[in-house]
């Protein structure tokens, strides 16, 4: 295939993109992306320990508090966070002698553990989620102007249309 040739990338709409190398302005726009989300999580990560959760307690807590019942398996809670099994089962340990989270065996599957949100996970959860949304606030929002929020929920939607065209969204 030459660099000219185009390859059909999204059935729904059709669009032919061309198969070519990655230019260096795509490419340093790629790095830049990269970096700004990781030192937007690591600054937003270290403001949210100061409220005594890491991010990965909150990740675990905030679909605990969306999840119907306050509840959910854990193989739906790894899925659900996108987190490996055993990465879970750890953490849900630590968290479960914090008192934040408890286990229960699952009733429908004796291999299975259900998940669910505490008194006090979710009293530590409101808790902390008032300054972590101030630190979004305050290190993202804050950054862009309403057109640079549209341009950027346009930009992360065609993404995620464009992933699950290739199938490899989950």
């Amino acid at each position: 295939m030459s660099a000219n040739e185009f390859v059909r990338v999204d059935s729904s709409n059709a669009r032919l993109v061309a198969r070519r190398r990655m230019t260096s302005a795509e490419l340093a726009t790629w790095r830049l992306l990269v970096d700004t989300t990781a030192e937007l999580r690591r600054v937003l990560g270290a403001e949210l320990q100061e409220t005594t959760l890491s991010p990965a307690d909150y990740q675990v807590l905030l679909a605990l508090t969306e999840a119907n019942g306050k509840r959910m398996r854990s193989s739906e809670l790894a899925r659900t966070i996108d987190w490996e099994r055993s990465r879970l089962s750890h953490h849900l340990g630590r968290m479960e002698g914090r008192q934040l989270i408890r286990r229960d065996g699952c009733a429908t599957d004796s291999r299975g553990a259900e998940i669910s949100l505490t008194a006090e996970g979710a009293r530590v959860f409101r808790r902390a989620t008032a300054p972590h949304m101030r630190s979004i606030k305050r290190h993202f929002a804050d950054a862009l102007t309403p057109e640079q929020f549209a341009a950027l929920g346009g930009i992360l939607h065609a993404l995620q249309d464009h992933l699950d065209a290739l199938g490899v969204a989950r």
